[in-house]
This record gives structure tokens, C-alpha cells and sequence, in this order.
């Protein structure tokens, strides 16, 4: 990895951190809502696959260390327990599937696709990570069963949404100006010299 590469890791590592805790005690059913869906999504959309989910895993491992990144400023071995700590690891793959839809095409029609598909990744890891957390090791309460669990995130589901489209609208016109912002092509330097 090339150090412009691990500055852009990290910078959205640190998007993340600050994503994460944008509205600290603000929760529904437990479920703090942050804005990691969004940072996550442009990660992807403007590192690429492959360095916008190394961004998301130094997040993850930056937090399981211990510094106090995850939402409600939490960190730790411990996090692994928690009910929600799916979503953290469904941020990894979120930015790897916006990055490779965009990497195929700038088409509008993959910017919908990577929307689609990150918020169908981040549920599907979430919530399937809380039931199996609420049933096998943190204390479920009375009557939760997986449609409990899915009913819960139900509550989520228009404010991701809404961050999805947020994202997505801002997405396409960071990638153009980052665009014109790239280095002129080797022959021109070496030619201007």
C-alpha cells in the first residue's frame, strides 16, 4: 500500500470514528443511530473496493484496540459481544460493494446499485449478528424472535435510506471534482520539464 493510500484510509477510518458518534445518545431499540452508513458508502465510492474496505477494517480494528470509536464512544475485545457490532463488520463489505458497482461503470443506474446493495449488506450482516447475539449470548428480552429483530431495524429503515440517497447524490460530484484533481498522465510531466 502507498502512503497517499494509507492517508486515505485513514481519513475515512477517522470519518468513521466521527460518523459514529455524530449523535452519541440517540438510539431506537437499543440501536444508536450514527451516520457510518454514509461515510462507509463513500468510502467505497471514492477509494475504490479495495482500499475503501481496508478503510473500514482499520476502523474495526482501530476500535477493537480500544480507542473509544464505535458508537456511544465505545471500544474494545469487548465490542465483539454487542448486539450491534454486525453493522461495524457489515461497514467492510458496504464499502467493498459501492466501490466495485462504481468501479464498473459511472452509470446512474450503478449508483443505485451500490445503494441498494449496501443497505441489503448492512441489514442483512446487522440484524442477522443481533438475533444470533440476543440469542445465544446477550440477554434477549421477553419475546424476541428474528421477526422481532427485523421489526426493530423496520424503525432504521427510512433514515438509511435517506443516507443512502444523501450519499449518493454527493458522491458524483466528489468523484468528479477528485477527478480533475488527479496528476497529469507521466509523458506530460516528463515533456513540461
Amino acid at each position: 500500500m502507498k502512503a497517499n493510500e494509507m492517508v486515505l484510509c485513514a481519513l475515512f477510518a477517522a470519518l468513521m470514528a466521527v460518523g459514529a458518534n455524530a449523535s452519541p445518545f440517540l438510539t431506537i431499540g437499543g440501536v444508536p443511530i450514527t451516520l457510518q452508513l454514509f461515510f462507509a458508502v463513500l468510502a467505497g465510492g471514492l477509494l475504490g473496493s479495495r482500499l475503501g474496505a481496508w478503510s473500514m477494517a482499520a476502523y474495526l480494528f482501530i476500535g477493537l484496540a480500544g480507542a473509544p470509536v464505535f458508537a456511544q464512544f465505545k471500544g474494545g475485545p469487548a465490542s465483539l459481544l454487542s448486539p450491534t457490532f454486525g453493522f461495524v463488520i457489515s461497514f467492510i463489505f458496504v464499502a467493498f460493494a459501492a466501490g466495485l458497482c462504481l468501479e464498473k461503470g459511472g452509470q446512474k443506474i450503478m449508483y443505485v446499485y451500490a445503494g441498494l446493495l449496501s443497505l441489503l449488506i448492512n441489514y442483512m450482516l446487522g440484524t442477522n449478528w443481533m438475533y444470533a447475539a440476543f440469542t445465544w449470548w446477550a440477554e434477549a428480552p421477553e419475546g424476541f424472535s428474528y421477526l422481532v429483530a427485523w421489526s426493530w431495524m423496520a424503525a432504521y429503515l427510512p433514515l438509511d435510506i435517506a443516507v443512502i440517497i444523501l450519499s449518493l447524490v454527493i458522491l458524483p460530484k466528489l468523484r468528479a471534482v477528485l477527478k480533475y484533481r488527479k496528476m497529469p498522465p507521466a509523458s506530460y510531466r516528463k515533456s513540461s520539464m
